[in-house]
Formats: structure tokens, C-alpha cells, sequence
């Protein structure tokens, strides 16, 4: 059945406000018009929201699991992951190019456009002048492990400050697998940077962990000094 008639007042709804006024489904049902040509869509969009619980859940989905929603199939899955990625990569841009990295809940934004969708333990570093500029090319993926374990290694880590005029650091790393709490292991490698960065006139400004559902942040709560 083919609904043009409502996919175009859908699409002028847009482009007269934006999303306000939308509800979840009307915001899934505009995205799929993008991915599936001339049929209806608002009960797959329905049935998306059904299984995954928010848009955001949409987005995190793995194509799999995408894929086994009825009426979705692999090209409407690749369309929706490469929506968020055009996305997380404007905003993410916007706060590399621009902004001043001066409160946790803009490093969360960044690293949440950055690793809150990998499956693989991930472990970045961003390297910041004495104002909290990001330094041009100034995050640096040092890190990238398999499953739910990454190595991290302190002195890769001081020598790019180094080499780059870093005064500042801040850490960042995802847990594809559970919530964003740091384990004993991520408080240990914390502690051991933050020494060695000391030693050097070093300042470690945070350090971020991303979950698929949460995020932490040491500096909010008192991890970092």
C-alpha cells in the first residue's frame, strides 16, 4: 500500500519544526521513508520501537539484530547505521572543531558519538592545550581490544602529550558488555596515568567510560584530583 500522501506531510512537518511534536514512531517512520521506497512503514516503525525500547536503542542495534525485526532487511539496516553515524559525526565535529572540553557532560556527548556503538573494548585519548582546546587531531585511538578487555599502556600515552605540547589529557574508554561502572582494573590504570602524568606537569582532566546504556565519569565522582 503505498501512503506518498503521508510520507509528504510527514517530510513538511519536518521541515517546518523539526521533530517537535513528533512522536518516537512518527521520528522512526520518517527515518525508514529514507530507506524503504514508496510502502508503508509505520508498523515496522512500531515494531522497531516494540523490540528496542527507544530511538537510541534503534541506533545502537547491531544490523543482526536490526535484521530480525519483520520488514527490515540488510539495506534498511545499513541506511539506519549510516543515518546515526552521519549524525554522532556532525556532532562530533562540531565539539572537536569549536568547543572547549570544560565539563564532563560534554566529554560524555563526544564519547558517546565516538565508542557508545562498538562491540569491541576501545580505549582514546584526547590531548588539550592549557585552555581546554582540543589539539588539532588531538584524539588519538591507543587502544583496541577484543570482546571486553583492551590494553592501555601509560607511557604510549605520556609520549604523544609530549610530542603533541599536551597540557592536559583526558581518558576515555567503552564497556560494549555491562554498565559503565569503572572495575578495579580501570581505577588501577587510572591511578597509575594520573601519577605519571603528574610527573610531567600533566594535568588528567578526566576520564570517560561509555556503556551502550550509561556513562561515568571519575572526575563527577571524585576520582580525579
Amino acid at each position: 500500500m503505498l501512503r506518498d500522501g503521508h510520507r509528504s506531510r510527514l517530510r513538511e512537518r519536518f521541515n517546518r519544526s523539526g521533530f517537535k511534536g513528533f512522536a518516537d514512531h512518527e521520528i522512526v517512520e520518517l527515518m525508514l521513508t529514507l530507506c524503504i521506497p514508496r510502502c508503508d512503514v509505520k508498523a515496522r516503525a512500531k515494531a522497531l520501537l516494540n523490540k528496542f525500547g527507544s530511538i537510541n536503542a534503534i541506533f545502537n542495534a547491531s544490523e543482526r539484530e536490526l535484521t530480525s525485526v519483520r520488514g527490515i532487511g540488510h539495506a534498511t539496516a545499513v541506511g539506519i547505521k549510516i543515518i546515526r553515524s552521519l549524525s554522532m559525526l556532525k556532532l562530533q565535529k562540531s565539539l572537536e572543531e569549536v568547543d572547549v572540553l570544560d565539563d564532563s557532560e560534554k566529554l560524555i556527548t563526544l564519547w558517546n558519538a565516538r565508542l557508545a556503538d562498538k562491540s569491541i573494548e576501545m580505549f582514546e585519548v584526547a590531548y588539550v592545550d592549557s585552555q581546554l582546546h582540543l589539539l588539532k587531531d588531538g584524539i588519538l585511538e591507543l587502544s583496541c581490544g577484543t570482546g571486553d578487555q583492551v590494553n592501555v599502556y601509560p607511557k604510549k600515552i605520556l609520549a604523544a602529550a609530549l610530542i603533541n605540547g599536551a597540557t592536559g589529557i583526558i581518558l576515555a574508554h567503552n564497556h560494549p558488555i555491562g554498565d559503565a561502572r569503572p572495575s578495579a582494573q580501570d581505577e588501577i590504570v587510572t591511578r597509575k596515568i594520573k601519577y605519571a602524568a603528574d610527573c610531567l606537569n600533566i594535568k588528567l582532566i578526566d576520564h570517560i567510560i561509555i556503556s551502550k546504556t550509561d556513562s561515568f565519569s571519575f572526575r563527577e565522582h571524585g576520582l580525579v584530583f
